[in-house]
């Protein structure tokens, strides 16, 4: 790891650190307060998929739904109009929305096919993201002169790395460069998580091999054919199952990569002198 313990953390003239875990327990939180103080640098994960990888087919989208419109078809065609997409660190809609979920049209759902063609941009714009911290830990450095540096990842980085496989070349460049911290959630953490998802439920990244399935027990248990789904009812059924799989994901990671704090430790804290006490001492329980 980049550092192996306490003592080289806290002897470290900089700290990179990349912080994972489910969306909810904290990351931008920390993210935000390290940034606050003017000596980190913040990396979003989801900024930048939003914004580089996926912006181009966010936009695309609005303009497609514009399009319908005679009013605003005319004001495009003839340039009158910008249409652009207002994502940011702490508003991520632009990029959930055009994920989409899959369903009935009528209550604003996607054909499955598409709906996999969108997980499957997401999937290479995510990948791409987190191989680019490396460049802005330099671009940090060397255009802003940050000394210390955070990554704030997608709850599904899980999902697109292997944690068992040591040859991983994601997790390779990610641990290479930063010390992966896992914010850990506990079993009341996990229900407030369900019943927040349960009261607005938002579109996610998934797995291929899991969403498939899970697409194909829920028309098996719905006995309901595609087109007729509620898209808020299946991601609400997927959630729950999401989090179960994602679990000894980010644990592997923890394990193999890098170290673990708590939800409730990252809940407390308050200042920069908080924050490395919490990762010297998860580097000395490793």
């Amino acid at each position: 790891m980049l550092y192996e313990t306490a003592d080289d953390w806290h002897r470290a003239e900089r700290k990179r650190v990349l912080l994972f875990g489910m969306s909810g327990l904290g990351k931008t939180h920390i993210a935000s307060m390290l940034r606050e103080t003017g000596g980190w640098y913040h990396y979003s994960i989801d900024y930048r998929i939003g914004t580089r990888y996926m912006g181009e087919y966010i936009v695309d989208n609005f303009k497609r739904e514009a399009m319908r419109v005679p009013f605003l078809r005319d004001l495009l065609m003839s340039d009158s109009i910008f249409i652009g997409s207002n994502l940011s660190f702490h508003n991520l809609t632009p990029l959930s929305t055009y994920l989409g979920k899959p369903g009935d049209p009528e209550k604003g759902g996607l054909p499955f096919g598409e709906y996999m063609e969108r997980q499957e941009q997401h999937r290479v714009g995510e990948i791409s993201a987190l191989l680019d911290t490396g460049h802005f830990i330099h671009r940090a450095l060397g255009i802003y002169g940050y000394d210390h540096f955070v990554c704030d990842s997608g709850g599904s980085i899980c999902e697109v790395v292997d944690p068992s496989d040591p040859h991983d070349p994601v997790m390779n460049a990610l641990s290479e460069a930063t010390l992966m911290v896992w914010i850990k959630g506990s079993d009341a953490h996990t229900d407030e998580l369900i019943r927040r998802f349960d009261r607005a439920p938002k579109p996610m990244y998934y797995q291929p091999d899991f969403l498939i399935r899970a697409w194909a027990d829920y028309l098996e248990e719905t006995v309901l054919p595609e087109d007729k789904v509620d898209p808020d009812a299946f991601v609400r059924w997927t959630y729950a199952r999401a989090l179960a799989h994602r679990q000894p994901r980010y644990q592997a990671m923890a394990d193999n990569w890098g170290v673990t704090v708590t939800a409730e430790q990252v809940a407390r804290l308050q200042d920069t002198d908080g924050f490395d006490a919490l990762i010297a001492s998860a580097l000395e329980r490793r």
